[in-house]
């Protein structure tokens, strides 16, 4: 097995939060990691995550984390529990380190490696990384930054953050491991909703696999599963696997969130179906 001392740092560095770009937040974080490591590399992957929702920044986190050189750092900071006694950990994952408080964030993450690793960070790597002075609200700026720089840098490797931890804090598994109802039935959620107003759901693809016609109900509409945007007319509802390997249900030409008026946490369930009624079946 890995150990946490194994991590090769790429000096790239990734930022995940819900602060948005209206503030200076994300800015002051950057600052406080250049100061520290001036050649890092750092990437902007969301600072739209909607606020208060962990599980969201680890719905997304979890799937593109991979997409980044191994060595990179990833910082999400969506922390409801900030200045509170939630501890904050870093998950070593396929090469990766990911740093976030332990409030539900990582599990995503830790379920794609089942050989990762948990170290939580102790208030004794605080004073060896001279981070003294912390406020109790802005933990992005005074703690993850100049951890995210240290790990960044190869100065701190991630053993050196604190002890092992053999589990991270419990999540709402409705969102990550939607259960299925029955062996022709599986249950599951809107995650969030994109710009174009397409609905991400938990459903992983593979748990489509075993289901025939695979028929998708909404809001009380029933959807055909199709390959791409492009094989529905302008107006038309469809379900399909998006590039992130999970199910989505779009309008093509559309806004799927707006005609169906649904929101984040609105059920979504898949059936078997049969195939020659689904070319209809959004139009109920």
């Amino acid at each position: 097995m890995s150990t946490p001392g194994a991590f090769a740092p790429s000096g790239i560095i990734t930022l995940t939060t819900d602060f948005g770009l209206a503030d200076p937040f994300v800015g002051v974080m950057k600052g406080r990691i250049l100061s520290r490591f001036a050649v890092a590399r750092i990437v902007d992957l969301t600072h739209e995550i909607p606020a208060h929702q962990p599980q969201v920044a680890g719905f997304w986190l979890a799937r593109c984390f991979e997409d980044f050189p191994a060595g990179t750092v990833h910082v999400a900071v969506v922390d409801p529990g900030v200045g509170t006694d939630r501890a904050i950990v870093c998950l070593l994952a396929r090469g990766h380190a990911l740093l976030a408080p332990d409030n539900g964030l990582l599990e995503p993450c830790r379920a794609r490696d089942p050989r990762s690793e948990i170290v939580e960070l102790a208030p004794a790597a605080l004073a060896a990384l001279h981070i003294h002075r912390v406020s109790s609200t802005f933990h992005g700026r005074d703690i993850f930054a100049p951890v995210a720089a240290e790990l960044a840098a190869g100065r701190c490797p991630p053993a050196a953050l604190g002890p092992r931890r053999e589990r991270l804090a419990a999540v709402d598994a409705a969102v990550h491991s939607p259960a299925p109802h029955s062996a022709a039935v599986l249950i599951g959620s809107v995650v969030t909703i994109d710009r174009f107003g397409n609905l991400i759901t938990d459903l992983d693809a593979e748990r489509l696999k075993g289901i025939a016609a695979p028929r998708v109900c909404i809001a009380g509409r029933g959807l055909p599963l199709r390959r791409t945007y492009g094989e529905a007319h302008a107006g038309e509802l469809l379900a399909l696997v998006n590039a992130f390997g999970v199910l989505e249900i779009a309008e093509a030409h559309g806004s799927a969130a707006a005609t169906l008026g649904v929101k984040p946490g609105t059920q979504v369930t898949v059936e078997e179906g049969e195939e020659h009624l689904l070319g209809g079946a959004n139009r109920l």
